[in-house]
């Protein structure tokens, strides 16, 4: 039988994951309609590495350049104590030669996918919160209004996703008691560059340095600081204001001190919560998850927007691939799961080293790693996992080679 073809597409959120799934079904014939909650989404938050993993994805969708321009190139990963000492240096090359990460601000990726839409013949729904999915395919919005039918519905509405709730009972959603602060600072002088600079004491304390090209083309250069918090010490960080808040910074890294400079007050800071969502089935008969929706996690491995990237990629190859919309999404589940699973596996694991109140995991960390890391076997799946093409042990690393097809396949 022939690929399922000219399917009717509802997806709902227009975030990373959401509008690369519609760009590539649109592009593939398939009529396609988003539903946004946000009456005017715009370029917000801070700044996000894209690893090899991502920059592969926009490249199959021949969006790389205007990204690639306005980002920055980051070489390595490095961490260090406030006395200097190096816990681990992680250079992507390590991994394959050429390869690297591209600090980018949030708003500047959003901005490239969301405007594809339109040149895709995509039909966005803005102001429209999706609440319900009814067994004949139609879409339930907060009026009470009803969208479609739609053959295929992608849920790609974020870790907080109501539909999740409705349509997969055995999901779970649980918040993370650690977040981060993050400022997006003017760095005209280039003081951090080509490496995403971390500098932590134990396992509470965290700040880190993250170039993120520029949020516009042709603009000052950015770089994103964040500092790692409890969510129940929020209050108390903004009761006892800034200058404390600063001096503790610069005792962990006195270059900061340009940027710091850059805040007067307190809401000029974000504050990001984090959840752990863990769906062992990501579709039924007509529904798929993807992106956070699907496996929101922390963000210590940096891996948020690449997953959601690669997932929308599976996604719509395996439609491509299938004779039904249900074959193709149990085909989605088995060449995505390893993938998604490992990066959930390695991240549960290595969050309590980084965020956390366990004095044993700081002193763990900083004894074990250095010696880890220099080990060049241990050393090179490290990188590998960082660039995002790990799927564990016993399973070969993603192929990214131009034109290579997902080696999950």
């Amino acid at each position: 039988m022939p690929p399922v073809q000219g399917l009717n597409v509802g997806v709902i959120g227009a975030g990373f994951a959401g509008s690369a799934a519609a760009v590539m079904l649109a592009r593939a014939g398939h009529g396609v309609t988003v539903y946004e909650a946000v009456p005017e989404p715009g370029p917000v938050g801070a700044g996000i590495l894209l690893q090899p993993t991502g920059q592969h994805v926009l490249q199959q969708l021949g969006l790389w350049a205007p990204v690639h321009a306005s980002g920055t190139r980051v070489d390595r990963l490095r961490c260090r104590t406030p006395s200097g000492r190096v816990l681990f240096d992680l250079p992507y090359e390590a991994s394959a030669r050429g390869r690297f990460g591209l600090g980018l601000h949030r708003g500047v990726l959003f901005e490239t996918l969301f405007a594809e839409l339109s040149r895709a013949r995509v039909m966005v729904h803005l102001g429209t919160a999706i609440i319900a999915s009814e067994a004949s395919g139609h879409l339930r919005d907060a009026q009470g209004r009803l969208h479609g039918p739609h053959d295929l519905i992608i849920v790609a509405d974020g870790a907080r996703s109501q539909l999740r709730s409705q349509c997969f009972a055995e999901a779970t959603d649980e918040p993370y008691p650690w977040g981060a602060l993050w400022f997006v600072a003017e760095d005209p002088e280039g003081i951090f560059t080509r490496e995403l600079h971390q500098v932590v004491r134990g396992t509470g304390k965290m700040t880190g340095f993250l170039p993120t090209g520029q949020a516009s083309s042709g603009g000052v250069p950015l770089t994103s600081m964040f500092w790692s918090l409890p969510v129940a010490a929020l209050p108390q960080w903004r009761a006892t204001g800034l200058d404390v808040w600063k001096q503790e910074i610069l005792s962990f890294e006195p270059r900061a001190e340009p940027l710091l400079a850059q805040i007067d007050d307190p809401e000029q800071v974000l504050f990001a919560a984090y959840r752990d969502v863990k769906a062992p089935r990501w579709h039924n008969e007509r529904i798929v998850l993807i992106g956070d929706a699907a496996h929101a996690m922390s963000p210590q491995l940096g891996q948020g927007s690449n997953l959601a990237l690669m997932d929308a990629q599976v996604l719509s190859q395996a439609v491509a691939d299938a004779e039904s919309v249900q074959q193709s999404l149990q085909l989605y589940q088995r060449r995505r799961g390893p993938h998604v699973r490992f990066y959930e596996f390695a991240n549960r694991l290595c969050t309590p080293f980084f965020q956390g109140h366990g004095r044993l995991s700081g002193w763990l960390r900083d004894a074990l790693f250095p010696v880890a890391t220099a080990l060049p076997y241990v050393r090179r799946r490290m990188v590998q996992t960082m660039c995002g093409i790990e799927q564990g042990v016993l399973r070969a690393p993603l192929s990214l080679g131009p034109g290579a097809e997902h080696s999950a396949r």
